[in-house]
């Protein structure tokens, strides 16, 4: 299988214009390229966030691309403030695509301030807006990288817990431990707990990166997390129900420029490869692979794809 693609690494990026002037080696957008470079074949650009999944969704898509098509690639990782700085440059022509996710879409780049009442409308939504912009979705991988309340399996057992309404049930008896952040959000820990009517003994601020293992070693009992953490592939850890459907879903597809499919009419259905082939535990796992176990995530995306029989 071929693969040539170029990888840039980029730490911080505070705005769009900075990558524009010092990170970008290739001058040509998609709009600049001749039909004669478009048939012989030509670059896409890929952009990511600076998390683990969205390095392994842009390997992913770049190792389907260069397998399906003539197409070269070139994946940019890691660019600081994410959506704010990657929307931007997708609109200059700076990138071709990036996996997006559809809440922070809504909010953040369509500055939408209510939901509609089914996710099928919300993403229908989406595609019309975006495609005002000169852009489009090609689908979702099925995935939902939401908040979620993950506990300590030997805790939820003794305490029959599997819903977060069983844990507002004996919630007088549990410690919640979560980061600063998200106690403090008005959205976030206290509208939990009115929600659900959460009482807990006790709450901890806890810095993010130790929450976990005071999961573990049982200093805490329960904590706030994203769907798709690398430790939820921990045995001795149980994510809770959102019973009450709380939480805003975030599910995670592809972001193109239109004008990118029309050049490269080819690329379409390779990126809708990727649709529905991923839940949120393959994710969690993948993401556990890279993090923890230390994988290449290269490896761990064209292992995926081998699984689902997409890939020689």
């Amino acid at each position: 299988m071929k693969f040539k693609k170029l990888t840039k690494i980029i730490a911080a990026i505070t705005t769009a214009g900075v990558f524009l002037a010092g990170c970008t080696s290739s001058t040509n957008t998609p709009t600049q390229q001749t039909e004669a470079e478009a048939s012989e074949g030509g670059t896409i650009k890929i952009a990511s966030k600076p998390m683990t999944e969205q390095f392994i969704l842009s390997e992913m898509l770049g190792i389907l691309i260069e397998q399906d098509t003539n197409l070269d690639v070139e994946i940019t990782k890691g660019i600081g403030g994410g959506t704010t700085n990657i929307h931007p440059a997708l609109l200059n022509g700076e990138f071709d695509l990036y996996p997006e996710y559809t809440a922070t879409s809504w909010f953040t780049v369509l500055k939408k301030t209510e939901t509609p009442e089914s996710e099928d409308a919300l993403y229908d939504e989406l595609v019309k807006e975006y495609e005002a912009l000169g852009l489009t979705w090609t689908g979702l991988y099925g995935f939902n990288n939401t908040y979620t309340l993950a506990m300590n399996r030997q805790k939820a057992e003794q305490l029959q817990i599997n819903t977060i309404s069983e844990l507002a049930n004996v919630s007088n008896q549990v410690i919640f431990g979560g980061n600063y952040d998200y106690i403090e959000r008005e959205d976030g820990y206290p509208a939990l707990c009115q929600a659900y009517g959460l009482n807990f003994k006790q709450t901890k601020d806890m810095d993010i990166g130790l929450k976990y293992t005071a999961l573990e070693e049982q200093e805490i009992d329960v904590t706030n997390a994203f769907t798709t953490d690398a430790q939820l592939s921990s045995e001795n850890i149980k994510v809770l129900e959102d019973d009450k459907h709380f939480f805003t879903n975030y599910y995670c597809g592809t972001v193109v420029r239109m004008d990118t499919l029309e050049k490269y009419p080819q690329l379409k259905t390779v990126l809708e490869k990727m649709n529905g082939i991923l839940t949120d535990t393959e994710m969690a796992k993948m993401n556990y692979a890279v993090e923890v176990e230390e994988q290449d995530e290269h490896l761990v995306a064209e292992n995926f794809l081998k699984e689902k029989g997409l890939i020689d």
